[in-house]
């Protein structure tokens, strides 16, 4: 699971620990990630944890080589980032860490991880109502989530002959630390709680 220190990751992490799975959780930070990583333990889940930058493309090279040898069950690929600014004033750097971050690296996840995954294995990735619908001072993101749309959707088919589910989420507004980092167009009470995605 990427991004799994907070949020829509650490519930999914919680939820998959309550099915007695064994996760590998990756975060950027190291003491988010390990507060996720003990909840997941008192569950009497196995957990590792991993801390890298999937900006970087080290960061996800880091994170294939945590999965080791496989098999590989699932990939969930949560980890995202959103900056939020009219389109006059976003930075190439900034475009480039929204398409590093929410797009790269789970093609890179994907790619590379795949031949660890046998028939019956699922990849899901958690995408967002951005993917469907634009809103002012969101187009980093929402070009990000549109891309991920339709990186779902052809390796969908091309997978499927090999028993490789791919599988889309569109949470709406979810009530996360991201959320607290951008400006607020939706009233706290609309939102969705992580647990509910």
């Amino acid at each position: 699971i990427t991004g799994a220190s907070r949020g829509i990751g650490q519930a999914i992490a919680g939820k998959l620990a309550r099915e007695g799975r064994k996760l590998l959780l990756h975060g950027r930070d190291r003491s988010a990630l390990e507060e996720t990583a003990e909840l997941v333990k008192a569950q009497g889940a196995s957990t590792s944890v991993i801390v890298a930058d999937l900006a970087l493309v080290g960061g996800v090279e880091e994170v294939i080589e945590s999965v080791g040898a496989g098999p590989l069950h699932g990939l969930i690929n949560n980890a995202g980032i959103a900056i939020v600014k009219p389109l006059a004033e976003i930075t190439p750097a900034e475009w480039q860490q929204t398409l590093a971050i929410n797009v790269t690296a789970p093609f890179l996840l994907c790619s590379r991880l795949l031949p660890l995954m046998p028939s019956g294995a699922t990849i899901v990735n958690i995408l967002s109502i951005a993917a469907k619908v634009g809103f002012p001072g969101w187009s980093s993101y929402c070009m990000s989530k549109f891309a991920i749309e339709g990186f779902s959707r052809s390796i969908r088919e091309e997978l499927r002959p090999l028993g490789v589910r791919v599988v889309n989420i569109y949470p709406a507004a979810t009530l996360t630390e991201m959320w607290e980092n951008v400006s607020g167009e939706w009233p706290e009470e609309r939102m969705l709680d992580p647990e509910e995605v």
